[in-house]
């Protein structure tokens, strides 16, 4: 039986064990391989937190990403991206990484004071969809995940 997944479950799990695990929580909702949460620096994207259901250590590509080769790009100009099939999506044609990241779909995350911080994102190398509500508890997601970041930091 599959349960209800909501906020209210994402946020005590922040709450009790910290971003990391509320990243797994949001992970394990959906079937790409990766979750993730990118702070912007400058002209690089770097790599705050990273579930892989391979449980592989996060590789050296996904670590620090440029801005201008990332999809994490377009979800800062249009304030969301999400593609199921890169290969097919004329949007990133001409996409250095089009085929390569085969599903993206990503929102933004604003910092303490308004800014826009960087992404939450969920990806693989394989082309999949992602149901309106999953999308929707990364959206929840994004405007809840940041408080938590300074607690993993300071433990």
């Amino acid at each position: 039986m599959q349960t209800t997944r909501s906020l209210d479950a994402l946020t005590a799990t922040a709450q009790a064990h910290g971003a990391a695990a509320a990243l797994q929580y949001l992970n394990a909702g959906v079937p790409h391989r990766f979750s993730a949460m990118y702070r912007l620096e400058g002209d690089i994207l770097r790599n705050l937190l990273l579930h892989d259901k391979s449980g592989e250590i996060r590789p050296a590509y996904l670590a620090e990403v440029p801005l201008d080769s990332s999809f994490c790009q377009f979800v800062l100009r249009d304030g969301v991206f999400k593609t199921s099939d890169s290969a097919a999506d004329s949007r990133l044609d001409g996409h250095p990484y089009q085929g390569v990241m085969v599903c993206y779909h990503g929102v933004p995350w604003q910092t303490a004071s308004g800014e826009i911080g960087g992404t939450l994102c969920h990806f693989d190398l394989l082309p999949l969809g992602l149901s309106d509500a999953e999308f929707a508890l990364l959206q929840q997601a994004a405007q809840l995940l940041p408080a938590y970041l300074q607690a993993d930091s300071a433990a």
